[in-house]
């Protein structure tokens, strides 16, 4: 169990670490925009157990790898890249979808759509070059030397995911705000779905050409 003082310094660095828009954020506002507060939330709890895998990953010395190679990095980073830039050409292509589930009755397609928004989320979240550097850099830093390292990596991480999970959902709340005020009108709907899709496409971008950043 890693010791108070450094766990309350591992809190508050995870908690600005959060905070400073990201791809995860970022993604998650453009998810809510798109295709709504409920599969948004269930894409949070995607990304959430994608940085599980990443933590996995860590504790297994993947971390570490891709910290120090310039190679790995590049590849996980243009894999996110490209599967959220597709999300938003995705978005744009079907922009009326939005519309068209507003005005229709979905209980059978709500079960799947969780279902998809949770892969989308953990696609997303394991591909998340920033966090898994992050993870690396970080998280060995608050191990407690005296106990077994592998157990401390998983907390800390599940801990981080946690936070993660509450903060990306009160943004979910905040964005969805948003589209229910364009939904008033459902034609709204579409350019709300474009500009949802440009922005992961201008996201997909970043992660293509960023190097270091946050959550």
């Amino acid at each position: 169990m890693p010791e108070l003082a450094p766990l309350t310094t591992f809190l508050v660095a995870s908690i600005l670490f959060i905070q400073v828009p990201g791809p995860s954020l970022l993604f998650t506002i453009g998810r809510a925009l798109t295709v709504g507060r409920a599969d948004a939330l269930w894409s949070v709890v995607g990304n959430a157990l994608g940085l599980v895998v990443q933590v996995l990953g860590v504790t297994l010395g993947l971390g570490a790898l891709v910290a120090a190679s310039a190679a790995a990095f590049t590849v996980l980073k243009l894999v996110g890249a490209v599967y959220v830039a597709w999300l938003g050409i995705q978005a744009i292509r079907h922009r009326g979808d939005a519309r068209a589930a507003l005005l229709a009755s979905d209980v059978e397609q709500g079960r799947t759509s969780a279902a998809a928004s949770v892969r989308t989320g953990l696609v997303v979240g394991a591909t998340n070059p920033k966090t898994i550097v992050f993870f690396a850099a970080f998280l060995p830093q608050f191990v407690n030397e005296s106990a077994p390292a592998a157990p401390q990596l998983l907390l800390l991480g599940g801990v981080f995911s946690v936070m993660a999970v509450a903060s990306d959902s009160v943004w979910v709340l905040v964005a969805s705000r948003a589209r229910d005020w364009f939904a008033r009108k459902p034609e709204r709907l579409d350019r709300m779905g474009a500009a949802g899709g440009v922005m992961m496409i201008g996201l997909g971008a970043t992660l293509a050409t960023t190097g270091s950043g946050s959550h």
